[in-house]
């Protein structure tokens, strides 16, 4: 099966066209500084496009043909963007994937991805192919004549990209090339973004949260995208944001809980406001950051299928608890088996199919993409709340809920409370089971020593109903996350089990 859309039916559409369009307008603006400290490596977008528009020239002089999949094994340098746009400009389909993963793990996906070409950083994992073109290749692209745009449906199939889930298998996700345009919602919805714009991001190049958030957005827009360096430490970006003017930041909640250890005051005058996705944000992360800062950060919500699509933003604040409201063109709903959710009465998070944000499907996989709808309506797998003002209360991972004693208990509510116990820096929450037929919510936290059980149990029992409180506290010395930082607590789940055989 293969979603197509109404929202977007031009038939004469590149995403990299249409993500480059502003920028050339304005051809001496620095389009992306790359941060080191107080040094930085500035591209124009003239720079910018020059090299995109020969790399596709030089991508296409390969042999490759539009249609074709381009896998991409690139490490956290600007040569990740560029040949991202580079293969879209040329028609290609470009397959981004962590530097994180393994060779071993490359290989598990090649059967199904059959590409027909590897860009390949000798610094980041691959197995051998003969289809790869290295990174010297690709960087000598960039001084060779531009290619003109592969202009065609804009509901042609764009890119592909893997999510892990929560199942821990690898799962390959199509989207159009339309799926630019619903961005733009988010640029009101969340951002409050505009031409002026520097925006900070703190991930790596070869994460899509920062591909979309952190380059393509602001391009879109024509502002200025600035990325901190590889191996940048977290406690150093305050400095950053000050010394470079950033006026947004974007992180990862946890990003945000390391840069305000000491919590001490930072002095950012340039920032508005910073802006978080992922993994959902402690209300006590958000808090501190409010105080030491005095900024406000604007969360939001989405997933590999259709990015973000439910946030907070400077116009339409998230109430305490919150994560926001649908963005506005979004059509979002709770959704439970009698129909859409009274308000307040939790249900899944469910987006319209008719959204151009949306993927076209799970590549090779119909019957996989059939069954994550319900007539119109997208099923997210994500549990949730609509008041009746449209704010959305996330709960948790359908797959994530626990049962205790009758009750469904959000690992989210319980972790936010226990990452505030004595001596506790991180904490992931399940269910895991104890004996055959009998499963327990268990805590696995990380700490600078393994803590007496009473200190937290005495401290769960006064801030939790007995039914939320974790029967087993088990010491890690460190918590399992994916290559984009969440939690993974199948791994958690797994490494109890291990324990016990």
């Amino acid at each position: 099966m293969i979603m197509t859309s109404n929202a977007v039916s031009d038939p004469s559409f590149n995403l990299a066209a249409y993500v480059l369009e502003a920028g050339s307008r304005t051809p001496e603006k620095v389009a992306l500084s790359l941060l080191d400290g107080e040094a930085h490596e500035d591209w124009t977008y003239e720079q910018l496009i020059a090299a995109v528009r020969g790399t596709a020239t030089g991508l296409l002089e390969t042999g490759l043909m539009p249609g074709d999949r381009v896998l991409m094994r690139l490490g956290n340098t600007p040569d990740f963007p560029v040949a991202y746009l580079a293969a879209l400009a040329a028609g290609l389909v470009p397959v981004p994937t962590a530097a994180a993963l393994t060779a071993q793990e490359i290989s598990k996906i090649l059967p199904q991805l059959k590409p027909r070409a590897i860009l390949h950083d000798p610094a980041v994992p691959c197995p051998d192919s003969d289809t790869i073109i290295t990174l010297d290749a690709l960087r000598a692209m960039r001084d060779l004549p531009p290619s003109a745009y592969h202009m065609a449906d804009a509901n042609r199939l764009g890119y592909i990209i893997y999510t892990s889930g929560t199942s821990g298998k690898a799962t390959a996700v199509m989207h159009a090339h339309r799926a630019i345009t619903a961005r733009r919602m988010m640029f009101d919805g969340w951002y409050g973004l505009q031409e002026d714009d520097r925006v900070l991001h703190a991930g790596a190049f070869n994460w899509t949260y920062t591909l979309g958030t952190g380059l393509m957005d602001p391009w879109t827009m024509g502002a200025t995208a600035l990325i901190p360096v590889a191996e940048t430490e977290a406690t150093t970006l305050p400095a950053l944001i000050a010394s470079h003017k950033a006026t947004i930041f974007a992180a990862a909640p946890g990003v945000y809980r390391q840069m305000l250890r000491d919590q001490a005051p930072l002095y950012l005058p340039h920032l508005r406001h910073g802006l978080s996705a992922g993994e959902k944000m402690t209300a006590l992360v958000r808090e501190t950051w409010g105080e030491v800062t005095n900024t406000p950060v604007f969360e939001a919500f989405g997933m590999s299928e259709c990015s973000t699509f439910v946030s907070g933003s400077p116009q339409t604040p998230a109430k305490e608890g919150a994560i926001g409201t649908a963005q506005p063109g979004r059509k979002v709903v709770i959704h439970t088996a009698k129909g859409d959710a009274r308000p307040n009465t939790p249900g899944t998070i469910a987006i319209h199919r008719s959204d151009p944000g949306l993927m076209l499907g799970y590549l090779d996989d119909p019957a996989l993409t059939a069954s994550k709808f319900d007539g119109d309506w997208f099923l997210t797998g994500d549990q949730g709340m609509m008041d009746a003002d449209g704010q959305i209360t996330y709960v948790g991972r359908t797959d994530d809920m626990m049962n205790a004693g009758g009750f469904r208990v959000s690992p989210l509510e319980v972790e936010e409370t226990l990452l505030n116990a004595p001596g506790v820096t991180g904490i992931g929450v399940t269910e895991v089971e104890v004996k055959k037929g009998t499963n327990v919510i268990a805590a696995f936290y990380t700490a600078a020593a393994p803590i007496k059980e009473y200190t937290l149990t005495d401290f769960a029992s006064a801030e939790l109903a007995r039914y939320k409180q974790p029967r087993l506290y088990i010491h890690v010395d460190a918590l399992p996350t994916g290559g984009n930082g969440k939690l993974q607590r199948a791994a958690l789940r797994a490494l109890y089990k291990a324990s016990r055989s």
